[in-house]
């Protein structure tokens, strides 16, 4: 089982504020530009949405975990998108009828600067009010969390970001690659009970459930994708894996 990933431009805040940079030029051109939407391919987001609508109030599940709209004197589910690049993710919740506070954290301000781009067109093209999403500027390594983290969240999300810092070469004070300090940083920010949701292409589930499962995450659901057999191994390219704070 692999430990670390070999380090790539992928893991630099300079290739993303490059990235993002130019697709803020592209949707200034071009409104219906809102640039990349990370494993489309895969259909990983709709994952996302699937496994969040199973365990809402709103299904018929064993377990409710989320609350989708505010129900029985509870507020709707506080959602947060860690690396949200253009936040696709939060305005796919959105317009999938999920009415709690919606909060989209990247490390790039150019990231921040294209979701709030985003979603100022799309406030101004929606016939109706919709709940407003929150994009902020923030070091998930560096820097501790704003006054919107609040008491914390009943979800979390990550599409793609400890893929990113998995492949970053930096190490912190004790010497370690800075994805090993990423779970300590993550669990705070999800209130207990709550959910951890993470989508990647880098590791395998078996390994992305050696990175976190532990005293503080257990296993709890995944979401499907279409598998392969290669070498005598049944797999997938990407997983989803559902943590759930105890």
């Amino acid at each position: 089982m692999r430990t670390h990933l070999d380090p790539s431009e992928l893991g630099t805040k300079q290739y993303w504020d490059s990235f993002y940079a130019r697709e803020i030029t592209n949707h200034t051109s071009n409104a219906s530009d809102v640039g990349t939407i990370w494993f489309d391919d895969s259909g990983a987001e709709d994952k996302v949405l699937e496994r969040l609508d199973l365990w809402s109030d709103e299904q018929e599940a064993d377990k409710h975990v989320l609350r989708k709209t505010e129900s029985d004197g509870r507020p709707a589910s506080r959602i947060l998108d860690l690396g949200t690049g253009n936040g696709h993710m939060l305005f796919a919740l959105r317009d999938e009828g999920w009415e709690g506070e919606l909060v989209g954290v990247d490390y790039s301000a150019e990231s921040v600067t294209l979701a709030r781009q985003i979603g100022a067109k799309r406030k101004e093209d929606q016939d109706e009010e919709e709940g407003e999403v929150r994009f902020e500027t923030w070091d998930l390594l560096n820097q501790e969390p704003g006054e919107w983290l609040g008491e914390g969240f009943d979800a979390v999300l990550d599409k793609g970001t400890f893929d990113a810092i998995s492949l970053s070469e930096e190490t912190d004070a004790q010497g370690r690659r800075i994805c090993e300090t990423y779970k300590e940083r993550v669990v705070p920010l999800v209130k207990k009970g709550g959910l951890f949701v993470i989508t990647s292409c880098n590791w395998t589930k078996e390994e992305i459930l050696h990175w976190f499962e532990g005293e503080e995450l257990k296993f709890f659901d995944e979401g499907p994708y279409a598998t392969f057999t290669y070498g005598g191994k049944t797999g997938s390219s990407v997983c989803t894996i559902l943590f759930q704070r105890r």
